[in-house]
């Protein structure tokens, strides 16, 4: 049986989590909820801000390679729900479970624009997120994490919701719609980043510690 020190198994419960956080927001976030000021927000915009935060965190204690590697699991994963869902989508259903059909495929029978979208916005966003975080810290230094963090994804957190509403979605709204969703979508994107910025240094500290001996 192979043995996990304790910095590999901290980084498998990252990785759990940052996967989590990228399932959760690409299945629950169908839902729209009211929030302030009459607008409404995908209640996405709780868990995805955890997907930028990880590999801003993992790249802080391991390094640019190890967060470009979350980011292909990522990749990967996402690529393979959306095979699965096809395939499950596809085949026949059985009399005995007729009764969640109509529900089932309105959930998880995504369009292939709207899949290839969230697959295209979250590739380049996250590579870009990681190419950003990297290129900040070597203007300003190792200090300010929460800055470095913070502008790296006002660029990809922009980028992933240009990217998902054009390709999913131009056409579909008009321009003056589509600009006013994505700039909605990207600022609480944003601002829910920055509000779990404690938890990002939570878990620098987590994964700093080093075990009692």
């Amino acid at each position: 049986m192979p043995h996990f020190d304790a910095a590999q198994k901290k980084v498998l419960i990252a990785l759990t989590i940052y996967l989590a956080s990228l399932f959760a927001a690409n299945t629950l976030g169908l839902k729209i909820a009211p929030f302030i000021l009459g607008f409404h927000v995908s209640v996405a915009v709780f868990s995805f801000p955890f997907v930028f935060l990880t590999t801003d965190v993992i790249g802080e204690i391991y390094g640019k390679p190890m967060a470009r590697f979350f980011v292909r699991c990522g990749f990967l994963a996402t690529a393979l729900f959306l095979l699965y869902s096809l395939i499950s989508i596809s085949l026949p259903w059985a009399e005995a479970g007729l009764w969640a059909k109509e529900s089932y495929e309105q959930i998880f029978g995504v369009s292939m624009r709207i899949a290839l979208a969230s697959l295209v916005a979250f590739a380049v966003a996250e590579f870009q997120d990681v190419h950003a975080f990297f290129f900040v810290k070597k203007k300003i230094g190792e200090k300010l994490f929460w800055l470095r963090s913070l502008l790296s994804n006002v660029w990809s957190q922009f980028l992933d919701s240009a990217l998902f509403m054009l390709i999913a979605f131009y056409g579909v709204y008009s321009n003056a719609a589509l600009l006013r969703i994505i700039i909605t979508w990207w600022l609480f994107k944003v601002m829910m980043g920055l509000l779990y910025t404690p938890l990002s240094y939570l878990a620098l500290k987590l994964l700093r510690e080093k075990p009692a001996a």
